[in-house]
């Protein structure tokens, strides 16, 4: 543990789990981000360590302040450090580009945990045929993603064209009735398709944490 006064940063995470601790940005200020993105690096230099769900104030500081680091402005992210060799393949499949925020949040999780991201974009159930041609690329993955708001039935779908593991994402995109994302994530959690597994509304990160285990235990080392 490193205590930094406000924070005592895990960094022996990775001993206990084979992932580093990761840095939650919201509600923290720039400078502490900084901070702890620094002690995780100084004791994972070998690897990336991330930061989610910063501000826009926030990712400013970091670029200023560790111009190594890589700036994700649609997933609200920065790593710092190299990604490591991918193991296993996860796709992240995305309804529609008001969930990019949500799959891009997924994509960079597991590239820093480990696993190769194929993006699948825009293919909500509206139009089904663009999800049929795709179909040999979820069936190759050894993980899937599956990022949806409004009445959150792309995972379904899915799950009934491919038998790969999947993790569903509700987003907070929708009108009135979706209320904020509750109406995806009671349509996913009463999926009737067998396989699907759920995580909180706008839970890229946690998806992706998941998603990229799987990948990586899918492929012999």
């Amino acid at each position: 543990m490193t205590d930094l006064g406000f924070a005592r940063v895990d960094v022996d995470r990775a001993a206990r789990t084979g992932d580093p601790e990761v840095v939650y940005g919201a509600g923290k200020t720039p400078d502490q981000v900084v901070a702890i993105l620094r002690a995780l690096h100084e004791k994972h230099p070998e690897r990336a360590v991330l930061a989610t769900r910063l501000s826009t104030e926030s990712l400013d500081v970091v670029s200023r302040a560790l111009p190594d680091a890589a700036i994700d402005l649609v997933a609200r992210a920065a790593t710092l450090g190299p990604l490591p060799t991918p193991h296993g393949t996860v796709a992240v499949v995305a309804a529609g580009t008001s969930d990019a925020p949500v799959a891009a949040e997924a994509a960079l999780t597991i590239a820093v945990h480990g696993a190769g991201v194929d993006r699948v974009d825009d293919v909500g159930v509206a139009g089904l045929h663009r999800l049929l041609g795709v179909r040999d690329r979820l069936a190759a993955a050894d993980c899937l993603v599956v990022v949806a708001g409004m009445e959150g039935a792309l995972p379904s779908v899915v799950g009934g064209l491919v038998g790969v593991p999947i993790v569903a994402v509700p987003t907070s995109v929708g009108y009135g009735a979706s209320l904020g994302g509750v109406a995806a994530l009671l349509a996913m959690l009463n999926s009737c398709a067998p396989g699907v597994t759920v995580v909180n509304i706008d839970n890229g990160y946690g998806a992706g944490v998941h998603a990229a285990r799987v990948a990586r235990q899918s492929v012999p080392r």
